[in-house]
């Protein structure tokens, strides 16, 4: 017979942050900059723990440059080849620090994962990436590059329930990345059923990864900086974006002009159709897309996006009494709520 578990899973949308007594004067006192060392490669990090999807259209070496600036991370594509990834590091060492470098679970990319790091052994992150992280060949290749790379920081993902992060922490991963189903873009909820709301996800993950020392990263289901604050506040120690960060100059794809002079650029999900067709030739008749292909409108420098997207948090941690963003799950008190904000002039454009 089926289990049900009858207790209330919240997304971002459910709830509000609830203002606290601040002794803070401005927002410019807020430290967004966290200090993290990792369970298992026993590495320390240095920066604001907010990333850019390793999506071929987001997780750019363009995207990392911008991104190390204000010391962001990027988890970079798998698509590029070693010798691009040895120029790109010739050319921006002071980024190295910041990125991490994704491989799937077949041999070829273990392989392609050696001959990078061989190349650039200033690298120190690695992400290991599979849509569903739950089988026990995915339990494997954490533990093989483990084994392979004793001192380097392991991203593994994605999942979300407690066990699992638990699993993959003691197979020797670092930092887990959960979320099945929240991304713009993604289609799993709808071809499967799987799934788990975002916020529990967080909630639930980041208390069973810091049991063990572990670390989380918060991904997919952010569309504003209130939603990365949300993420930071119910415990995630990195929270990874997408859409957030699509259609910049520095996103992957060629800038688009409609008949009405609309400039938009291609962002779709690494399960999508035009994915598969531009890295595998096409759909197994195996298997379903769980992603889809968008065009957003053009956004200009991801700079100003950044920057919008920091100051929310700022301001997230002000209202709510967090000098650090370390502080801030200490400080976040939720509030489930029925309406979030007032959508009278949601259809008409707007300017700040």
């Amino acid at each position: 017979m089926p289990n049900i578990i009858n207790e209330v899973k919240l997304d971002f949308k459910d709830v509000l942050l609830r203002p606290k007594r601040s002794t803070l004067k401005t927002r410019a006192q807020v430290d967004l900059f966290r200090h993290i060392t990792f369970r298992n490669s026993k590495r320390t990090y240095q920066g604001i723990p907010m990333m850019a999807s390793n999506m071929d259209t987001v997780g750019t070496f363009e995207m990392a440059a911008a991104l190390g600036k204000h010391g962001l991370f990027t988890t970079v594509h798998k698509y590029y080849e070693p010798a691009e990834w040895l120029e790109f590091a010739n050319n921006n060492k002071e980024i190295l620090p910041h990125i991490a470098v994704t491989c799937g679970i077949n041999d070829h990319e273990f392989e392609k994962l050696k001959n990078i790091l061989e190349a650039v052994p200033d690298i120190s992150f690695i992400c290991l990436d599979v849509a569903n992280g739950y089988t026990q060949q995915f339990v494997d290749i954490v533990r093989k590059t483990r084994s392979a790379y004793p001192e380097h920081t392991i991203i593994a993902g994605n999942v979300v329930t407690g066990e699992m992060v638990e699993e993959l922490i003691l197979s020797g991963a670092d930092i887990i990345k959960v979320g099945i189903g929240p991304g713009s873009v993604c289609t799993t909820r709808i071809k499967t059923g799987v799934g788990y709301p975002q916020l529990s996800t967080v909630i639930e993950c980041a208390d069973a990864a810091h049991g063990l020392q572990g670390h989380i990263i918060s991904d997919g289901g952010c569309v504003c900086p209130g939603d990365v604050a949300k993420a930071f506040g119910a415990g995630a120690d990195f929270v990874m974006l997408g859409g957030m960060l699509a259609g910049h100059d520095q996103n992957g794809g060629e800038l688009t002009i409609k008949p009405n002079g609309t400039k938009c650029k291609l962002f779709y999900g690494m399960s999508s159709l035009t994915a598969m067709k531009k890295h595998a030739g096409g759909k197994a008749e195996y298997r379903a897309a769980e992603g889809k292909a968008v065009e957003v409108p053009y956004r200009g420098d991801v700079n100003d996006t950044i920057l919008d997207i920091l100051g929310g948090l700022r301001s997230a941690c002000t209202y709510t009494g967090a000098h650090t963003l370390k502080e801030l799950p200490k400080r976040a008190t939720f509030i489930r709520c029925t309406q979030q904000v007032n959508s009278v002039y949601s259809n008409i454009t707007t300017r700040e």
